[in-house]
């Protein structure tokens, strides 16, 4: 047991509310695998709160628990999920358009999924210009829209009973925006929402709405959004947590696998190029040059965070890299990724790497968004606010401190991951050095 708990966590009494923009592929896989497997129908697979399991101190103590037995977390049983989408689709209607999971899990599945009504999303396609619908909010500034996902919020606590909510950006990804002066201070981020201010994008609307009414957010998508001063200072005054952005799912979770490894040996990097193809929604948005654009600044960070070139010019300063994403409708949610990777070794003699990762898209990011609205749940009643750098294990572009560089070795993340776990249950810290068993 721990010794003194450095934080004080409030229990997870009563039940988790997830709020989602956005019920596509990912968030009705999400949706679906909740059901199934509180219905005995399915395993949390790829889910580190549900099957992951936490060592405490010696190696010798024989001590690894549960984490979901090690710190109080909410329970699947007790999550209420409530969104926005610009489509009028239910999750099972969506699920079945989608194409994720099988007809012969969604019908067992059909009144659950059935009983969730999205609400009408705030939308602007200057934001998202692949898409439209007819779900979306009346015309109006985009205070007004801030206040009417407020209003979504309150009704939504209303109605479902929660005693706690958290919100997760499932939704496309936005063109490509660089902080503006409205993003400057909140001050200036209010007025701006008065007066409509171009550089304002439905993911801020959201979240600011949601950090105004207690909520935490955390950002699934590339994008700018809480990842600005003027977000960031409300997250600070509520005292709320926030994360992001962009989740790592396929390609880039294959990437900082293998580059840590290259680096642990010291192995030159000559190129990398990443292609892949998908066919669902997510790949028609990212059809447009503009979402790409944020697509692939978040994508193509990882490799120069991990190999620090200026630390190793002889080995990773001047390397090659390319991202591709080619729309495939075809090919659906089964995202293909290829990878080729062109190192040297010894004497400078060059060697190459393939990779084919036959993946599926929204079956690996729904046990992330588990996951982040689990801890997110915690780090809020942990009363740990701002910017959870402990959660970049689950990004692409990890947000972090303006003074410091980001975090993308997952090994490392991982290990800053539990090592926050048990610094919140007053348990030591692993280090790995093991000399201790040695004296």
């Amino acid at each position: 047991m721990p010794q003194t708990d450095n934080v004080r966590i409030a229990p997870a009494d009563g039940k988790l509310g997830v709020l989602i923009p956005g019920m596509g592929a990912v968030t009705t896989t999400f949706i679906a695998g909740l059901e199934a497997i509180k219905r005995g129908l399915g395993k949390p697979i790829g889910s580190l709160t549900q099957l992951g399991t936490i060592r405490l101190g010696k190696r010798t103590d024989g001590r690894s628990p549960a984490i979901q037995d090690f710190v109080p977390l909410a329970r699947m049983e007790d999550i209420v999920v409530g969104g926005w989408d610009i489509f009028e689709d239910n999750p099972y209607e969506a699920a079945v358009k989608a194409g994720v999971l099988e007809m012969s899990l969604l019908e067992q599945l059909k009144e659950p999924l059935s009983a969730i009504k999205p609400m009408p999303a705030v939308f602007d396609q200057q934001f998202v210009k692949r898409l439209n619908g007819p779900n979306i909010k009346p015309k109006g500034s985009k205070m007004d829209h801030a206040e009417m996902v407020m209003d979504d919020i309150r009704r939504f606590k209303e109605k479902t009973g929660v005693s706690r909510m958290t919100m997760i950006w499932c939704a496309s990804t936005e063109v490509f925006h660089q902080a503006a002066p409205v993003h400057a201070t909140l001050k200036d981020f209010e007025c701006g929402l008065q007066k409509n201010d171009p550089e304002i994008s439905p993911s801020q609307i959201y979240a600011y709405a949601a950090l105004k009414s207690g909520v935490p957010y955390a950002n699934g998508a590339p994008h700018m959004t809480t990842d600005m001063p003027a977000l960031l200072e409300l997250a600070r005054e509520r005292n709320l947590p926030v994360s992001g952005k962009d989740f790592k799912s396929g390609q880039t979770f294959m990437k900082t696998l293998i580059a840590p490894g290259l680096k642990s040996r010291l192995l030159g990097l000559s190129g990398w190029f990443s292609t892949n193809i998908l066919g669902n929604r997510d790949g028609e948005v990212l059809d447009d040059p503009g979402s790409f654009k944020s697509k692939e600044v978040s994508k193509s960070s990882a490799l120069e965070y991990i190999l620090q070139g200026k630390l190793y010019p002889d080995l990773y300063r001047d390397f090659y890299h390319k991202v591709r994403i080619e729309y495939y409708p075809p090919r659906g949610d089964a995202k293909e990724g290829w990878d080729n990777i062109d190192i040297f070794g010894w004497l400078g003699y060059p060697m190459q790497i393939k990779i084919n990762f036959l993946c599926r898209d929204s079956i690996l990011a729904a046990p992330l968004v588990l996951d982040i609205v689990l801890f997110m749940d915690l780090a809020q009643r942990a009363g740990m606010r701002g910017i959870q750098e402990w959660l970049s294990f689950y990004f692409k572009a990890p947000m972090h401190a303006p003074e410091l560089y980001p975090e993308h070795d997952i090994f490392i993340q991982l290990m800053k991951l539990k090592n926050t776990l048990r610094w919140m249950r007053g348990e030591n810290l692993i280090t790995h050095l093991g000399l201790e068993y040695y004296d």
